[in-house]
Order: structure tokens, then sequence, then C-alpha cells
């Protein structure tokens, strides 16, 4: 059990930080006895643990028991343990190297964490404050330059490591279910359907640009084939045609889709209302951002999407920043599908400070706007869907590869090669760290004058080999909420085995959990005190259909 001394106004970060690394926790009482202590406050009460974590670039009250010396302080900075690089956002402090032996590093050679032991306890202090980190990461996000690193499950590694290399026994509920690697959602921002209902416009202008004289120039550069060429100017060419009703738009996307990803469930998000820009849009093109279709004009295809085992979604609007708004979109989409619930992501993921509790209130039951337009990553450092800090219920399911910023010339521009490179990163971090990979291909993607769909078509073959869980947004959600509702109980005590009662009140759970036990092994050796020399890692399969009881060793450490 890992108790727990935060800060008062991070109270919720906390229990979230902990619904992401699901283990046995509880903010500290007295009156218990603790295995691990985590503490992030100024003041320390006495605290009788095997490993207690002083967490802050604060002078913290027993920082002068454990003879503890500050030395500066830096407002950013990239952590450094053992080769693994972790940014920091908020404020580090570095600590005299005599103060204690060396865990990790910032800025070089500067201390940023060390440890300590004394009377049967291993004091780990870091510089930095780990729930502060944990909230800038939820609710601000990565730049750019960090997207590719999964920050958050970097944080909970180190947390994890450090623990076990104080021989200490505990149990995790991993994100990812049993039998999966990780989880995948497929999804589609539906913003054009059928060139036709573009005549004469920015948008079929756009297209023949690029179809013809774009084409070229891509040719030339061997962005493409001769092959892609010549199809991408007879697609120009058939354009009239089109029109006439002569010849199939090439600009409805849903057959192809549904012939590729047969079986594997996805999410469209659809346009409920057109030629609706929407407000409060500070952009030069904002007037750009109607859509010349909605969800009334394709009835026809949400019902074949759903009897696909598809899902709809919210493209929304004004929902980002308007209650009413927001109730309004998300009933129109719901009218038309017959869905009980929806989700929502934003058209040109809009949001500020307010969204995520208008989009509660709203009604809708998950977000999934949280990525990039601009390159590919994790924007809140993590793989897992979370509830953002200040709402109840709301989950967000965030994005990670989206097609436009892999292959727009304006954003990364990268050739399929550079692009294969880039996404198989990600799916190596998911492999590690569990958790869902949300993929967004628009609906014009596959079609000249882009042609993306080859790549997708390689990109879904890949994760079918890996194994991976394919889920509607709602079916991961669901999966991830019920994660959210195991709860724990353990035993107050300091000796003998510890049992602890895994519960659980829903409905089965499909896929099931898994119930990692890790039981750290130690030699009794003359080693450097607190190192694992070896150990065991265990797994049950759990679907949540009755309690269960793990029981755990409580190791003594080494003299």
């Amino acid at each position: 059990m890992i108790g727990v001394i935060s800060k008062p106004d991070q109270i919720a970060t906390v229990e979230e930080f902990f619904q992401l690394f699901k283990t046995p926790w509880e903010f500290f009482r007295e009156n218990r006895s603790y295995k691990v202590v985590i503490a992030t406050s100024v003041d320390i009460p006495d605290v009788s643990a095997q490993l207690l974590i002083i967490s802050g670039p604060e002078v913290k009250t027993l920082d002068s028991r454990y003879g503890i010396t500050a030395s500066s302080v830096y407002p950013r900075a990239t952590l450094n343990h053992n080769g693994l690089r972790v940014p920091l956002y908020s404020e580090t402090m570095t600590f005299e190297k005599a103060s204690g032996n060396f865990v990790c590093s910032i800025e070089g050679d500067k201390v940023a964490g060390i440890k300590i032991h004394k009377a049967g306890m291993t004091v780990l202090r870091l510089g930095y404050d780990l729930f502060q980190e944990i909230e800038y990461l939820l609710d601000t996000g990565q730049p750019l330059e960090w997207a590719a690193v999964p920050t958050l499950e970097s944080h909970i590694r180190l947390l994890r490591k450090w623990i076990l290399d104080e021989g200490i026994s505990f149990l995790e509920i991993p994100s990812s279910p049993a039998g999966h690697p990780f989880s995948v959602c497929l999804t589609h921002d539906i913003d054009f359907v059928g060139i036709k209902n573009h005549k004469l416009d920015h948008t079929m202008w756009g297209f023949l640009l690029r179809a013809t004289l774009g084409s070229l120039n891509r040719l030339v550069k061997g962005r493409i084939s001769i092959n892609q060429f010549l199809l991408s100017w007879r697609t120009a060419l058939s354009l009239p045609l089109v029109y006439l009703g002569w010849a199939k738009d090439f600009w409805l996307p849903f057959e192809w889709y549904i012939d590729a990803e047969k079986g594997l469930g996805s999410t469209y998000f659809l346009i409920p209302f057109k030629n609706c820009p929407g407000e409060n849009i500070d952009t030069k093109h904002a007037k750009k951002r109607a859509a010349a279709y909605d969800i009334m004009d394709i009835a026809q295809w949400t019902t074949a999407l759903i009897q696909e085992g598809c899902e709809i979604g919210v493209h929304g609007i004004d929902s980002w920043h308007s209650i009413e708004k927001g109730e309004r979109e998300l009933g129109r989409i719901l009218s038309v599908t017959g869905q009980a619930e929806a989700g929502v992501r934003m058209h040109w993921l809009m949001k500020d400070e307010n969204t995520y509790r208008i989009l509660e209130e709203a009604g809708y039951a998950y977000d999934s706007s949280a990525g990039y337009n601009n390159t590919i990553g994790y924007l809140c450092g993590t793989g897992q869907v979370f509830r953002p800090i200040g709402v109840k219920s709301l989950l967000e399911l965030p994005m990670h590869v989206q097609d436009g910023a892999l292959f727009y010339p304006r954003r990364l521009g990268l050739t399929s090669a550079e692009a294969w490179d880039r996404c198989r990163t990600l799916l190596r971090d998911a492999g590690e760290y569990g958790g869902v990979l949300t993929f967004i291909w628009h609906d014009r993607s596959p079609q000249p004058e882009r042609f993306w769909g080859e790549f997708y078509i390689k990109l879904i073959d890949y994760l079918k080999s890996l194994g991976v869980w394919f889920g509607t947004a709602s079916q991961v959600v669901g999966w991830f909420r019920e994660r959210r509702d195991v709860a724990f109980a353990v035993p107050n005590t300091s000796t003998g085995a510890i049992k602890v009662t895994i519960s659980y009140k829903g409905e089965k759970i499909i896929p099931p959990l898994r119930v990692r036990i890790h039981r750290p092994c130690r030699l009794q050796t003359n080693t450097s005190a607190g190192e694992v020399e070896n150990g065991s890692t265990a797994e049950v399969e759990w679907a949540g259909e009755s309690n269960i009881e793990i029981e755990l060793t409580n190791e003594s450490r080494n003299p």
C-alpha cells in the first residue's frame, strides 16, 4: 500500500495519477502502516516506511534531518535516469552531491535525485514535484519537441522501478487487456462527403490544383509514382462526369473504409450541421471550417456503418465553448443514429480552459480531441484514457497518429518510409507501456490526390499481426472506465503476508483485465542496498465477476 502526503490543491491530480498507475494507495493516515510513502507537501510528519519518496523543488521540513542540502532551482529541465530522458515542465531543485547517493540528474551532471539509507528506511529525495508534472501533462500538454516521448508513462515507470529496487512486493492492473499488448482505436473525421457538394468553391479549385500541377510537382520530387500521377489527372478530368451523375463520386469514403477495416469496429465523427463554421474562431480562414454536408444528408450511411459494428460520434463545431450548442449538436447525432450516448472530437481540435467542463455538462460520454495537428505522438504524455482535471465523469481518449500530420507538406511532410519509422516507434512504446493508440484517417485520404490508403492498409495489417485489441472509441473508453471502477482493500499490517482484496461491481469486463503481481526477490548478499538482484512477475486474468484475493509477501530490507 502506498500512502500519499500531497499538497491540498493536488488531491484531484493524485487521484487521477493512481487511476493510471493502478495500484493500491490512499492518502496518508497516521494510524496506518505503509511500505511506500510519497510526499510532495512542504510539512511532512514523521513517517515509518520502507521507502519514503520526498518530491518537490521546495525545501522540505525533513531535508535537514536527512542532511539534504539544496543547490539551485531550474525552471525547466530534462531528467536523466540511466539513459531514460524525461522532460520536466515545472521547477526542479538540485542538491549538493554530498547529500546522498546519486539517483538522477538534470543539465548534464546536476543532481536532481538522491537516495539516503537511515534507521532502516530508504529516503528518495526528488527535486521535482511528481504530481505537479502530472497535472501539467494532463492539463496543458507537451510542446511539439517532446511529442514522441510518453512522459507520463515514464514517470510511472520510474516510480515502479524505485519501489521494486527496495524489494517491495506490490500489484497493479496494467493498461492493456489480457491477451493483447495494447489497444487500438481507428477513427475517421468526416469533413467532406462527396465532391458533388462543392461546385466552383475553394474546395473544388484546391482539389484540381493539387490533383494536376500539385501531382506533377510530387512526381518530379519522387513523392508519388507515375501510376498515381496518371490516376490523379484522370480523376481530375472525371469531375464534370461526377457532377452530371455519370461517374462515381470519388469523395465518398465509406465503402473503402468498410472494406479495409472489416470487423475491426472503427469510429466516425460526423458533422451535425452543414454550412456552419462555428463561433469564436479567431483565424484567417475561419469561414472554411464550415462543412457542405451534415448528418441528415447521409442517414443511409450511418445505418450501414452501425450495421458493420462501427460507432458514430460528433465532429463538434461549437460544443467546445457552448453547453447549449453542445447539447444541440449531440442531440442531432443521437436522433439519427439511435445511440444512447456519443463522444465528440472537435473540428480543428478547438479547445480552451473550459472545454472539458462544457462537454461534460452538455452530456458527452467522452472527448477525443487531445492530440496534435502538426505532428504525431503524446500530447498528454500517455496512451491511457484519462479523466481531465476538474470534471467528474467525462473521459479523454487521446489521439496519437493523424494522417495529415504525417503527410501534409506544411506539417511533417514525410515520405511513406519516414512515416512508417515514426509510427513504428509509437507502436514499440505502446507494446512496452500498454494503453491505446488512436489513429485518425480522414475521409479523402485513401483517394487521389492524397493516396494515403496504401499506407493505412499496411498499418492495419501490421497491427493485426501484433495481436492488438481493436475497439470503437466507446468500447475502449468503456474498458478503461471499468478498470477505473476496480477497488482495492488492504489490511493494516506491517508484518507477515498481506492479502489484497480486489473488487468490482459491474458487468463482466471484456476483454478481461490483467492483475500483475510484482514479487521482487532479494539476495542476502553484501550488494548495494536497495538493488534488486532478481525477482518474478506473475499475472492473473480477471473479468471482475467475483472478488479475488492476492497474497503479497511483506519483504524485509537487507542490512
